[in-house]
């Protein structure tokens, strides 16, 4: 299936287009809300700012893909390989990136307030600034992650593993980071008000005043 196929048949009430093969295609600003995309291959196609809300993604392969701007509100990415895709700024408000592979994603300035990125793969993402207030982090894993001057309150870690990600000046405030791994992290400037660290494995953590964790 080619793309002019797939928004033909799309506008004439299609929406099942599981397992479609799309490599390095150019849908830009294309609309297919609510479509079914589940284990498609998409790998560095290009969907900046696309309207993609609602979209079942499960398990798609869409490493390298540019989904820049693109409205994702809602949409399933549950266990989707997005390895060094491009989200800067796209709206992801309430979807589910759980167990989706993020590995080198740029994340930056995207929303992502109500999302579910539990046991999803984070490792050297691009996460500087971004807003993740009351997300659900739990068991991800943010291996050397930019978690530079993030919004991290209230945000859900338990049990993540933040070895070697740089947090410095994040705000952590009411975090939950309950037998979380942040072994190696940069806090520096952190703010970690009502945070409980009990639990936390800290070995080699900058803390939020400079000094060095045993």
């Amino acid at each position: 299936m080619n793309v002019d196929e797939l928004l033909k048949l799309y506008a004439i009430g299609e929406r099942n287009f599981s397992g479609v093969y799309l490599h390095e295609v150019y849908l830009y600003e294309a609309e297919l809300i609510g479509a079914n995309l589940s284990e498609a291959d998409m790998i560095g196609s290009n969907l900046c700012k696309a309207k993609l809300s609602r979209v079942n993604f499960g398990k798609a392969n869409l490493c390298k893909i540019n989904l820049s701007t693109a409205d994702l509100a809602g949409a399933d990415f549950t266990e989707a390989l997005l390895a060094e895709a491009n989200l800067y700024r796209a709206e992801l408000m309430g979807a589910n990136l759980s167990k989706a592979d993020l590995s080198g994603a740029s994340l930056i300035q995207a929303s992502l307030i109500g999302a579910n990125i539990s046991r999803a793969t984070l490792c050297r993402a691009d996460l500087h600034g971004v807003n993740l207030y009351g997300v659900n982090l739990r068991r991800a894993v943010l291996t050397e992650a930019d978690l530079i001057g993030a919004n991290l309150t209230k945000v859900d870690l338990s049990g993540a593993d933040l070895m070697g990600a740089s947090l410095i000046r994040a705000d952590l405030t009411e975090a939950i980071l309950s037998a979380s791994d942040l072994s190696g992290a940069n806090l520096l400037g952190a703010n970690l008000t009502k945070v409980n660290l009990s639990g936390v494995y800290l070995k080699g953590a900058t803390m939020p005043d400079g000094t060095i964790h045993d």
